[in-house]
């Protein structure tokens, strides 16, 4: 719903990474990636309301301290940067688990920035929203950037990649994993080699919808979190390919059918999902 004060029901869709590979470190320690990513239907639900004054509001499902989450920061990022004089209140809905590797955090706040670019009438370009998205974390571009993408480096570089529509099987074992563990471990894997786009395209979608390379993280995380090791056996029947997505703990694989496709019975506190690729962002068209 569109309004001159309020944006209602502006979806905020997870990603998978269909896979990932540690393929260096930059000298300040920070790890380089390639993987592909892509947005699937399953989404967290954001109402956005204009106020008189300058300032932010939460309300919704709120995951630890107000001050640090990402929405928050995302709006008084843009308001401060663009000198925006009204103010907001941020109403989300969460369905993706967080500490999932599904990009929830990242991806409320890059509709944060979509919406209010809207809202407030800045017309703010798609690269534009991308630069500030880069300010609160690595993931936040690729939700403005809005399809499935070729990422690369610590997530600044995507090159947009067809691929054909798939349907996925997700499962998130009910608690998190730590990132910075993960990436610490002496025996993550930090030397894979790096692959060009064109292995991607072309001829090469042949490969789609199998998966193509792996996950350099799934190994250590396995170490850290059994359950990582469970929720893939639980896809070893009626899914193939299954792997984790980032840096867990949530894990996936593909399916010929969504509809069809039962999920299999999960103890408590875990979380099961049947979803479809998305061949962009819902909000897109307000970028363009």
């Amino acid at each position: 719903m569109l309004s001159d004060s309020a944006l209602l029901g502006l979806p905020a869709p997870a990603k998978l990474n269909l896979f990932l590979h540690v393929v260096g470190r930059r000298p300040d320690g920070k790890h380089l990636l390639e993987s592909v990513f892509t947005l699937i239907d399953l989404h967290d639900t954001i109402d956005l309301f204009r106020l008189e004054e300058p300032v932010v509001e939460r309300t919704g499902d709120v995951i630890g301290n107000v001050e640090k989450d990402l929405c928050v920061r995302a709006a008084r990022l843009l308001m401060e940067t663009f000198d925006v004089r009204s103010g907001v209140r941020i109403h989300v809905e969460k369905r993706i688990p967080a500490g999932a590797g599904m990009g929830g955090g990242s991806s409320d706040a890059a509709t944060v920035l979509i919406g209010l670019n809207r809202l407030f009438g800045l017309g703010l370009s798609r690269s534009a929203l991308m630069e500030l998205g880069e300010r609160l974390g690595a993931d936040v571009p690729f939700f403005i950037f809005g399809r499935t993408g070729f990422v690369e480096g610590i997530g600044e570089i995507i090159t947009p990649l067809e691929i054909p529509p798939a349907s996925y099987a997700v499962i998130w074992p009910g608690r998190g994993i730590s990132t910075a563990e993960i990436f610490a471990a002496p025996n993550l894997t930090r030397d894979t080699k790096s692959l060009k786009i064109d292995i991607l395209s072309g001829k090469a979608l042949e490969i789609w919808p199998n998966l193509y390379g792996h996950n350099d993280l799934q190994n250590v995380a396995q170490e850290l979190e059994h359950r990582v090791t469970e929720g893939l056996g639980m896809l070893a029947c009626g899914t193939h390919d299954a792997r984790m997505t980032g840096s867990g703990s949530a894990v996936f694989g593909v399916i010929a059918d969504p509809c069809s496709y039962r999920l299999p019975q999960l103890p408590d506190g875990w979380k099961g999902f049947a979803a479809k690729s998305l061949r962009e962002h819902p909000l897109s068209a307000w970028l363009d």
